[in-house]
């Protein structure tokens, strides 16, 4: 499939799905970096050229294996990295947004790519100590220097959002949006809409929950991020098996997977939304990519999210620590 369709973050073209690149480098158990690049490439002759980074995936590790996969064709990617975190995975957590980090940041960033400048650099979390105006004015300088083309959001708050886009505009803003994580369609994407600020949902199927292949978290890695999400907990894993059940029924109705129909669903959210689901897999990213050819008239997405009502997800979606640093 070569024909994928252009959407716009903001001013910024991009394939109409995107490809999130973490589980290449941690959270989802063992990597093979040849699998990797091999899956990265062929994304980019599918026309999946919307890749999604950051400088804490596996330490700095999946911006140089991007790196590497775009050497010589770095002309046909739309390339974001995020920074934000200055821990090491394991350690306790801190953000930082101050100027001096954003530069740090930045050129380290473009160090591990190998690139001469970055198409769309996010903030991965809102600093609560620092203002918002001077994390984005710092970014505002490196468009300024060339070094990136446009600036965006992660997890940020509807407030958060408006003040950083008076500084400077911002294309885009990535955050967790799925069948069973949507908790910015109240507030937060209106306000994204008021200002032409596209959104990328991350975690589209649910951390690949939502395709219907993990039944218990007893194949997965002992060092998997889901092993330790509430959502993923004894018994809250058993009520949402429920509703992947229930998804399982429309998919099979519709001649599609589950995973389909729960990324075709996003893709319905609005033209200004490009989500980025994640595979190491090239089977699962033309999976994925043919969600996009999946049309659902608004009576199957009115059965859809019957059977994912929102107020019968069981847990949340991070645990106490981790929600303190969303939606800020």
């Amino acid at each position: 499939m070569s024909d994928v369709p252009t959407r716009y973050l903001g001013g910024l073209a991009v394939s109409g799905q995107g490809l999130g690149c973490m589980g290449m480098s941690h959270g989802y158990g063992a990597t093979d970096d040849e699998q990797s690049i091999a899956t990265l490439h062929h994304a980019l002759d599918l026309g999946v050229t919307f890749w999604d980074t950051s400088d804490y995936y596996g330490a700095g590790h999946n911006e140089e294996l991007i790196g590497r996969a775009i050497a010589g064709r770095r002309d046909e990617v739309v390339l974001a990295t995020k920074f934000g975190f200055a821990n090491r995975l394991g350690e306790p957590t801190r953000i930082r947004g101050d100027a001096a980090y954003v530069r740090q940041a930045c050129e380290a960033s473009l160090r591990r790519l190998g690139v001469d400048h970055i198409d769309l650099y996010y903030q991965h979390r809102v600093d609560p100590l620092v203002p918002i105006e001077e994390t984005v004015g710092a970014m505002a300088e490196l468009v300024q220097a060339g070094k990136v083309r446009h600036l965006g959001l992660s997890e940020a708050g509807a407030h958060t959002i408006r003040r950083a886009h008076a500084v400077h505009p911002i294309a885009a803003l990535q955050s967790e949006w799925s069948l069973w994580t949507r908790d910015l369609e109240t507030e937060i994407a209106p306000v994204c809409r008021e200002l032409g600020i596209g959104l990328v949902p991350f975690s589209p199927l649910g951390r690949g929950f939502l395709t219907g292949q993990y039944r218990s978290v007893e194949g997965m890695a002992e060092n998997d991020v889901r092993r330790s999400q509430p959502r993923f907990a004894d018994g809250n894993l058993e009520r949402n098996l429920a509703i992947v059940a229930k998804l399982d029924e429309l998919a099979a109705a519709k001649g599609v997977t589950a995973g389909q129909l729960a990324l075709a669903w996003v893709q319905h959210r609005g033209d200004d939304v490009v989500p980025i689901p994640g595979t190491r897999r090239r089977r699962y990213l033309e999976e994925n990519l043919a969600a996009l050819t999946v049309e659902l008239s608004s009576e199957e997405l009115d059965a859809i999210e019957a059977a994912a009502p929102h107020e019968q997800i069981a847990g949340t979606r991070y645990d106490a620590t981790s929600l303190t640093f969303v939606n800020h």
